[in-house]
This record gives structure tokens, C-alpha cells and sequence, in this order.
């Protein structure tokens, strides 16, 4: 999409707000003009000794004309804040949900300061531009236009030095239209790098002091903070050159307007030499004060057009990065859909059928895997750190696509299936628990507002948690912190309650119970009991695959997967495994090794 295209896209919608600031922006540029004709006809009257009454009315049009003038700017300027903001919010809004549905590949390669920079900081940076934009430019595009069209038909001499001046700056303008750009682009990946920066070591600011590396981190924020400054003077030095040159043309333009202007006063026009070029009526007093304060009109929108040079090299570079993130495309294609809705609390048959996936070409991670599972069996699955497990569960949630084979439930492939069907059978828990700064409530249903009170207050109380939600100050409505406020088994039994208040018919805990004390640990416990028990009808409540690095957490395990290198190197039922003496999962059991497989 090109830059025309996406300010378009996000402009049209707002054919309202255009029209009013439109209107706006006319009135506002007529006031201001009709000023100087009252001020020069005073100057003539009052030389002439005109009626003190008329005198009165010119000076009282004069005083309304300038308040009048300024009502009129507040309103343009409500007009143009409010286009702008709609516009870009709406752009922000795109950008974001954009951001979401692209390739986990994506974000692993991107660091989150940097998409908050590119998501956030270039949208501002551009709202910035829009609401400035039309009120300085194309407003002062309007009030130079007006003041050309009057000077030059009421004293088309000295109008011609104005347009003369004002052709020469348009001139240069348009030659030094992309000469600060690459800099401003420059300064905008800077800012990426430095949210990138801050963001990665805030997020690990315990390790870092813990391991003495505050030194290494100023030293590498001096760094950082440097390339910034530079790139910003560099781009300042190059757009404040656009401004200077348009204040010396304009200098240099109003200079000869005055000149031309009082040595046709002087002169007389009709006499002798070059003063015959120039035959038409003299000014008078009131005729050069008023072509003067033209003249200093066209002082406003023209640094006003110069400083906004700048700010569009910077809204130019701000909508490169946007476009390049728009033109990032997902691999992840929705399914059509498989009518799954009315299924999503039945426990699925799950299948693997022949799975590989890499992260990189030259680095399988899955190799050739498959495996069954029929509705409501429970799956150990164990490996080494690395062996692919989680990736499977990734594969699961279609957060990738393998490079071969699929995935089914229930005999139909997944990529079938809407992402929402897909995700709606589906929960998952998982060892680090990610907090929001929003309430209990909405950390609990994950801002389901469908969810009654009574049912979370139930499922926290059922899972041990009530005694924790009566200290709460505002119970349900408690804000909570990202990151904080809660202990890891508080964290990991918020995680248990979503899965309940989802209440899917597949159930993935990937080394849920991996770092809680004993007494955490015998609450996740009940809490597993309680998410895997026995239906109402004595059948499986659900299918649930356990990654576990502790073989204690897989005793209630119906199967047993093992996978080391991305094969799947033994699988069956854990009765069977453990019985045979020859497998890999009973010579662990033998060995009472609990964290081999870690």
C-alpha cells in the first residue's frame, strides 16, 4: 500500500469532520484577509479627516474581524485534533490487530519495544503531523493564495514581488522536499532500538542486578541513547536548512515589496524612465501599510509550512515503517470452518499424523511424528529440553504450520477449522502464567464478560483460591498488577480457573507444576484431579496432554510419549511402558530418576 493509499484509507471515513474543517479552515483564512482593507481605508480616512463615526465603525470591524478570526482558528483547530485522532486511532487499532494475527515467527524476530514503537510511537508521531498539517499548511497554503489574489489585483506591481518571493520559497521547498527524510528514518529506528533496550531489560532487571550486569546495561544505554541524539541533531540540522532558506527568500521578497511599494509612492507614477513601466494610479499611505501587512502575513504560513517540513520528513519516515509492518503477511491462513462451536466442551479424538516442523531450515525441530489419542485420554508426554515438546503444543494451537504432515480432531485436519473453533476446544496452562493490569475478573475470565460473578467466585473458592479473593479490597473488581501481587501457586490455580470457566474438551498443561513449593503443589494437584476426573456420566471429562519434566506428574497419565531429538522415540500405555522392563519409560521408573528429563 503506498503512502497516498494509507492516508486515504483512514481519511475517507472521515468525510465530516473533513467537510466542517474545510469550511473552517475558508472562514479562518477570509477574516484574517479582510483585515488589512479596513486598516488601510482608516489610515486614508484619517489622513483625509473622513467622519469620526465611519472611523469608529472601521476600527470596531478591524477589532471584531481579529476576535472573530480567532473563534474561527479554535474551531478549525477542534476539527483538525479530532480528524486526526479518529484517523489514527483507527490506523493504531489496524496495526495492532494486524500485529496479533502475524506469524509467531514474527514476534520471535521482533522484541516487543520495537512493535510498540512501530505500533504506538510512528502513530503518534503521525497525529502529531495530521493535526498540525492542515491547519498549518493547507491553511497557510489557503491564506497566501487569498493574499496573492488581492495584492495583485489591487496593485499588481508590488503583488508581482510577493508571488515573485512566494514562487521562489515554494521553489525551494519542493527541491529540499525529501532532504531530511533517510535522517528522520533514521531517528525513528533509533527510538525502536531504545524501547527495544528498555523493554528487554526491565523485564530483566532481577537477573541483571542479581548477576552484577547493571554496568554492562548503562554502558550499552549510553550507547544506544547516543545513536539516538546523533540521528535526531543530524535530522534537526537538515530540517531547520528547509526553514532558514524560506525566512531568507521571504526576507529578501518583503524587502523589494517595500521598496517597489514607497518609490511608487515617492514618484508618482506618470513621470519620466522607468516609472512608465509602472502606469497606474500611486499608492497612497493607507495602500502601502496595506499591501505591507500582506506582506507580513505571508510571514506566518510560511515558517508555519517550513517547521511543518520538518514534522512531514518525520510523518514521511513514520509511514515507511508502518506500510513495511502492514506489508508483513501471515502464513497462518483461517479455516473455513468446521462447525465446531456446539463441540467445544466434547473431548476430541487427537491425532498427529506423520509431523515434522522446523523453525529454521537447517534445524528440524519435529521429526516424522505421530501419534493418537482416542477422547478423554490423559498423554504423558516427556523429553529433554529441546526434544520438541512444546513446539507440539504450539503446532496444536496452529500458532505454526508444520512442514509436513496434520493434525485432527476428530478425523478432520485442523486447518479446517476457524481459528476461534480451533482455539475455543482448546486450554492451556502452562508454567509462567501471564498476569494483566486489569481486575481479577478479567484476569480470571480473560475478559469474558459473559462469565457471572457467582461462577468465578465458585471455580476460585473450588480451587483453593477463596480464602486468597477475601483478602482482595474490591473482591472481584481488585486490580491486579502484571508481573506482581501474586505467589506462583496463586498464579498457576488463576491459570487452572480459566481453563474451568472455559471449560474445553482438550486440555494442554505444558510443566504446569514444574516450580511451586510442596503445599502449591498439592493444590495444583487437586486442582488436575478435579480438571481430569470422571464426567457426570462416569465417562472422561476431557483429552489433556501433560508435559512433564517430574514422572510423578504423570501417574495419572493413560499414555506415555517420549520424544528425544523431535522423534518420537517410544510411546504406549503407561501400565504397559512401566511393566516392560525393556522400555525407556520403566528404566527411568527404575532408576527413580525424577528430572532427567528436564
Amino acid at each position: 500500500m503506498t503512502t497516498a493509499g494509507v492516508l486515504a484509507r483512514y481519511l475517507r471515513p472521515e468525510g465530516a469532520r473533513l467537510a466542517a474543517l474545510a469550511i473552517f479552515l475558508v472562514l479562518t483564512t477570509a477574516a484574517p484577509l479582510a483585515a488589512p482593507q479596513l486598516l488601510g481605508r482608516f489610515i486614508d480616512m484619517a489622513l483625509h479627516r473622513g467622519p469620526l463615526i465611519v472611523l469608529y465603525e472601521l476600527a470596531g470591524g478591524f477589532i471584531g474581524l481579529a476576535i472573530l478570526g480567532q473563534l474561527l482558528q479554535i474551531g478549525a483547530t477542534y476539527y483538525s485534533e479530532q480528524l486526526a485522532w479518529a484517523a489514527t486511532n483507527r490506523l493504531r487499532s489496524d496495526l495492532a490487530a494486524h500485529t496479533l494475527h502475524l506469524d509467531m515467527s514474527y514476534h520471535t524476530a521482533t522484541s516487543p519495544g520495537d512493535l510498540i514503537e512501530r505500533v504506538d510511537g510512528d502513530v503518534a508521531a503521525l497525529a502529531n503531523f495530521f493535526s498540525q498539517f492542515v491547519l498549518q499548511i493547507l491553511g497557510g497554503a489557503l491564506t497566501l493564495v487569498g493574499i496573492f489574489a488581492i495584492v495583485m489585483t489591487q496593485d499588481w506591481r508590488i503583488g508581482a514581488v510577493l508571488l515573485a518571493a512566494g514562487v521562489a520559497i515554494g521553489i525551494n521547498v519542493y527541491l529540499m522536499r525529501d532532504f531530511a527524510r533517510t535522517q528522520w528514518e533514521r531517528v525513528r529506528n533509533a527510538f525502536s532500538a531504545f524501547s527495544a533496550f528498555l523493554e528487554e531489560r526491565i523485564a530483566g532487571l532481577e537477573d541483571i542486578r542479581a548477576n552484577g550486569g547493571g554496568a554492562h546495561a548503562m554502558r550499552r544505554f549510553a550507547e544506544i541513547n547516543r545513536e539516538l541524539a546523533t540521528a535526531n541533531i543530524i535530522a534537526s540540522r537538515r530540517g531547520i536548512l528547509i526553514y532558514l532558506f524560506s525566512t531568507g527568500l521571504f526576507s529578501i521578497g518583503l524587502a523589494a515589496a517595500w521598496a517597489v511599494g514607497v518609490s511608487l509612492f515617492l514618484t508618482h507614477t506618470g513621470s519620466a524612465g522607468w516609472r512608465g513601466l509602472f502606469a497606474a494610479k500611486a499608492p497612497e499611505i493607507g495602500d502601502l501599510v496595506k499591501f505591507m501587512q500582506y506582506g507580513a502575513m505571508m510571514y506566518q504560513p510560511i515558517i508555519a509550512i517550513g517547521t511543518q517540513l520538518q514534522q512531514f520528513q518525520v510523518a514521511q519516515a513514520s509511514l515507511v515503517r508502518i506500510r513495511a509492518l502492514l506489508a508483513v503477511e501471515t502464513t497462518l491462513v483461517d479455516g473455513p470452518g468446521v462447525g465446531w462451536d456446539a463441540l467445544r466442551k466434547a473431548p476430541p479424538k487427537v491425532a498427529f499424523e506423520e509431523l515434522s516442523f522446523a523453525y529454521r531450515a537447517d534445524a528440524p525441530v519435529l521429526r516424522n511424528v505421530s501419534l493418537a489419542l482416542e477422547p478423554g485420554t490423559v498423554l504423558g508426554l516427556l523429553g529433554r529440553t529441546g526434544s520438541g515438546k512444546t513446539t507440539l503444543t504450539r503446532l496444536l494451537f496452529r500458532l505454526y504450520e508444520p512442514v509436513l504432515g496434520r493434525i485432527t480432531f476428530d478425523g478432520a485436519d485442523i486447518r479446517d477449522a476457524s481459528l476461534a473453533e480451533l482455539r475455543g476446544r482448546i486450554g492451556l496452562v502452562t508454567q509462567d502464567v501471564q498476569l494483566f493490569d486489569a481486575s481479577v475478573r478479567d484476569n480470571a475470565t480473560l475478559f469474558d464478560p459473559t462469565v457471572r460473578d457467582a461462577r468465578i467466585i465458585e471455580v476460585l473458592t473450588d480451587l483453593g483460591l477463596g480464602v486468597w479473593l477475601a483478602r482482595q479490597p474490591q473482591g472481584l473488581n481488585t486490580i491486579l498488577r502484571a508481573g506482581g501481587g501474586l505467589s506462583a501457586g496463586e498464579a498457576q490455580l488463576l491459570a487452572f480457573t480459566r481453563v474451568f470457566l472455559k471449560d474445553p474438551g482438550l486440555v494442554v498443561l505444558d510443566e504446569a507444576s514444574s516450580r511451586l513449593d510442596p503445599a502449591s503443589d498439592r493444590l495444583i494437584e487437586r486442582a488436575l484431579d478435579k480438571l481430569l476426573g470422571d464426567g457426570a456420566d462416569g465417562g472422561a471429562k476431557r483429552t489433556a496432554i501433560i508435559i512433564a519434566h517430574k514422572l510423578s506428574t504423570v501417574d495419572r497419565a493413560d499414555r506415555i510419549a517420549i520424544l528425544d531429538h523431535g522423534e518420537l522415540l517410544e510411546t504406549g500405555p503407561r501400565a504397559a511402558l512401566a511393566a516392560d522392563q525393556g522400555s525407556v519409560f520403566a528404566r527411568l521408573l527404575a532408576t527413580g530418576t525424577e528430572e532427567v528429563l528436564a
